[in-house]
């Protein structure tokens, strides 16, 4: 398969069109990702006017301490390396760079993560099982 510049155009389109962040295919010797970076905007979630007027007003909303450690790819997060085996990290866990801190399963392939600095765990964002995208945070360490 020869990937000419007009498929590539149409494999970008559907990727548009069908809000894909990623398409991956192989023939033989050749293959071919178009990845489209997804900023980290969270998803706007609505609650009924009732239940927004009785939140209290004075309360702010905590903010993140630390750097987020992300997704470098489309898959299923898996916080160990089986289900009966212990966590890579665990929340208050000192970690250094370079250390493995989950798996992304993505077609079939399991990928180990390894952390990109070191520091402490304050919060694992994606539960065990989980769907995650490029870019989506894992997790804060401080």
């Amino acid at each position: 398969m020869k990937f000419d510049i007009d498929y590539v155009e149409k494999l970008a389109k559907v990727l548009t069109d069908n809000s894909l962040t990623e398409i991956s295919l192989e023939d033989g010797e050749q293959a071919i990702t178009l990845r489209k970076e997804v900023l980290g905007v969270a998803p706007a979630v609505s609650m009924p006017a009732a239940a927004q007027s009785s939140l209290p007003t004075e309360k702010k909303e905590e903010v993140k301490k630390g750097k987020p450690l992300t997704s470098p790819m489309v898959g299923t997060f898996y916080k160990a390396s089986s289900p009966d085996a212990k966590p890579f990290v665990e929340v208050g866990q000192t970690i250094k760079e370079g250390d493995v801190v989950c798996i992304v399963e993505a077609m079939k392939l399991m990928n180990e993560i390894e952390a990109e600095f070191g520091g402490k765990v304050l919060e694992i964002c994606v539960s065990d099982g989980q769907p995650v995208e490029f870019g989506q945070v894992l997790m804060y360490i401080e």
